[in-house]
């Protein structure tokens, strides 16, 4: 391992082969997805639904940072799939709050699983030291993604 010493071209190597292991590591939990029946666009929307509860779709495609006309076309598809559920506004009759039916949270509950079991049997084989390191780097990374939106 090389020892960090925090000058412009270091930073710049880390982003890059923090990137290229992002992109690596996504690459192989999509893999434990190849059977699902949605897009990773659909997903994301089901999983901001399931964290974030019943939302407007303009505060939906705030949130999953799209224009709202492409959300109301993957709000759509989802409630064609029985996914979601669109219900009036309890106070603005010209809105619709969305939200997750049933089917959607067996579904995303099922993707999770999948992708949890993947990476647990990683994590398995790593020493304690390592899972401290990878602890702290999702706290790192959480920041940063907090810190970006």
């Amino acid at each position: 391992m090389v020892h960090f010493v925090n000058t412009h071209s270091d930073v710049r190597a880390l982003a890059s082969d923090l990137s290229l292991a992002v992109v690596r590591l996504t690459r192989h939990l999509r893999g434990r997805r190849a059977e699902s029946q949605i897009s990773l666009t659909q997903l994301s929307v089901l999983a901001t639904l399931g964290n974030e509860g019943a939302l407007t779709p303009g505060t939906l495609a705030a949130k999953e940072r799209v224009q709202p006309p492409s959300m109301t076309r993957v709000i759509a598809s989802l409630t064609d799939l029985g996914l979601v559920a669109r219900d009036p506004h309890p106070t603005d009759g010209r809105q619709i709050i969305v939200s997750l039916s049933p089917a959607g949270h067996a579904l995303l509950a099922d993707e999770r699983s999948a992708r949890e079991a993947w990476m647990s049997d990683q994590l398995a084989g790593l020493d304690t030291d390592q899972l401290i390191v990878l602890e702290q780097a999702v706290e790192i990374l959480n920041e940063i993604v907090a810190d970006s939106e």
